[in-house]
């Protein structure tokens, strides 16, 4: 945020009144708060402070705690009893500092707070107030929630703190404040001039938190005032950037030319839109121009943000590290059994399957993954890693795409971790962004960073592979994925691409998921794009109509 002066605090009238559950009743200036429930705290639970044995109260939580130890905390917050609130939290320090600063930094007054139903420990609540900054106001209003757990120590329910509890869009250890923006507004265009918006592309708006973040003060624009969510180390650790959540007064923002494609990007938060947890991303081959990016889940940008398993997708990447290595080639025969063990490892194929006297080929297409695990025993731990980042620009932490991006990681691994890593498990996480530059460097046979903005507008120099494939290897790995486009795993979604085609298909397990995350990347022509949709299924009946709709409409 920028700098700006700190003005009194306007004397506050009373909390108002939650309609029938909490009610709380002021008398003056500063006088004592108290909830109305009823019955009271000590009758919810049927117990007496004497009828309790000693020792630690355990077990799960009874409605009645969950209640009582929610509208004491609500109760407390709302009445800025901030000490009282946060000692009816597990964390009453962090408790204290973000509810301290929701009066003091970010100027919410009048706050109202209503609860909802309970749904077991988790209890949610509305928040209603005013954001009152230098004589401007501007009401306030959002959903949260709360969860209440029992701490180990001494058996007694407390709320469950996390930032996201004073607003859903915080992250531990950032703050909300009010002020003059840290930057400028911007108008954000697309590559023909039209004007980027969230009316018009419901995804976009991390794309233009991001803009703003880099290019406010460049673009010439002037602050306004507005309430925003300050990142803390932790979610800057992650490049997410600062997020306004109301805007008192505008600024005059300045203008930011993006590449995007404006028919693309319509095209992508169509398809997105159609299948839960859905992220893709398009770029130029010949130029590494974005040309359109989309999330089901507009809150967060995975398709540049994200970071995943990528699963079989990436025996793009190991597939020219074998072939450049001597340890496979297109047509000649390739071990494909049912089982491999490495590092002490089983590893199978979906279903069991096994290729019996089978291509290199027939396994990229069929995505064998003992055919490539097969080949850790061959191969250093850093193999992999260097592949990734000499051939593909992957894994530096150097993309300068314009916003805040992961650059994907391909760590150096041993023993069972590196055979996993093969298959696109173990360590290696991707995003669709990172995984359309990788169809694109096949395509192209070089890597061309991808960027939003134009470099030319702020003279940042763009990431560059150290080296190219050798041409062998480039024409093998070129005929692995047409090839896997026309017969393989990929040919059902891209049935009807038509063209110089290529795709690869990938499944990547998660703990805990019942599915795995489906991955798709393909290239046509001058496109080339990729896509994941989360707890999805197979990434061929999945992500795949989703990058194929993409590539139909250009390349």
């Amino acid at each position: 945020m920028g700098n700006r002066r700190r003005v009194a605090e306007r004397r506050k009238t009373g909390p108002a009144v939650v309609g029938g559950v909490i009610a709380v009743v002021v008398v003056g200036a500063g006088a004592g708060a108290y909830a109305l429930y009823g019955g009271g705290a000590a009758a919810d639970d049927g117990t007496r402070a004497s009828d309790q044995k000693a020792g630690v109260k355990t077990g799960p939580l009874s409605p009645a705690e969950v209640t009582t130890t929610a509208r004491a905390f609500l109760t407390a917050w709302q009445s800025q009893k901030v000490d009282r609130a946060a000692a009816a939290t597990d964390d009453t320090s962090a408790a204290r500092s973000l509810l301290t600063g929701y009066t003091k930094d970010a100027h919410i007054e009048d706050v109202t707070l209503t609860p909802g139903k309970p749904t077991g420990d988790k209890v949610p609540f509305s928040v209603k107030g005013t954001v009152s900054y230098k004589g401007t106001d501007k009401p306030l209003s959002y959903d949260s929630a709360l969860t209440v757990v029992r701490r180990a120590s001494d058996g007694k329910p407390l709320v469950d703190w996390h930032a996201a509890v004073v607003h859903p869009d915080l992250r531990d250890g950032d703050t909300l404040v009010t002020g003059a923006a840290g930057t400028p507004p911007v108008k954000a265009l697309d590559r023909d001039g039209g004007e980027l918006t969230t009316k018009k592309y419901a995804s976009i708006g991390p794309i233009l938190d991001g803009l703003r973040e880099k290019y406010g003060k460049k673009a010439g624009g002037k602050a306004g005032i507005e309430l925003r969510a300050v990142r803390g180390k932790a979610a800057e650790a992650k490049d997410l950037s600062d997020k306004t959540l109301l805007e008192l007064s505008e600024g005059t923002p300045g203008t930011v030319k993006t590449t995007l494609d404006p028919a693309l990007q319509a095209a992508a938060e169509r398809q997105v839109a159609k299948k839960a947890r859905s992220s893709v991303a398009v770029v130029r081959v010949s130029t590494g121009e974005i040309l359109a990016a989309a999330n089901a889940s507009p809150g967060f940008n995975t398709a540049f943000q994200g970071s995943l398993a990528p699963g079989s997708t990436m025996k793009v990447i190991t597939s020219s590290l074998l072939i450049e290595k001597g340890l496979a080639s297109a047509d000649k025969k390739h071990p494909c059994p049912k089982y491999f063990t490495y590092g002490h490892w089983k590893f199978q194929n979906d279903d069991k399957f096994q290729i019996k006297d089978g291509t290199f080929k027939a396994s990229f297409a069929r995505s064998c993954n003992t055919a490539f695990i097969s080949q850790a025993p061959k191969l250093k731990n850093d193999d992999l890693t260097k592949e990734a980042q000499q051939v593909y620009g992957l894994g530096l932490n150097n993309w300068a795409i314009g916003v805040p991006s992961f650059d994907g990681a391909v760590p150096v691994q041993s023993a069972a971790q590196m055979g996993a890593s093969l298959i696109g498990q173990g360590g290696v996480r991707m995003n669709p962004l990172n995984m359309a530059s990788v169809s694109a460097t096949v395509k192209a046979g070089t890597f061309h960073q991808p960027y939003l903005v134009s470099p030319e507008v702020d003279g940042r120099e763009l990431a560059k592979a150290s080296r190219t494939m050798p041409a062998s290897t480039l024409s093998q790995l070129r005929e692995l994925m047409s090839y896997t486009a026309a017969y393989g795993t990929a040919a059902e979604a891209m049935a009807g691409v038509g063209g110089d085609v290529g795709a690869k298909t990938g499944s990547a397990e998660v703990d805990g998921q019942k599915k795995p995350n489906g991955w798709f990347t393909a290239y046509r022509g001058d496109l080339a794009a990729a896509g994941v949709v989360q707890q999805g299924g197979h990434g061929g009946s999945t992500a795949g109509p989703i990058v194929a709709a993409l590539l139909k409409m250009g390349g």
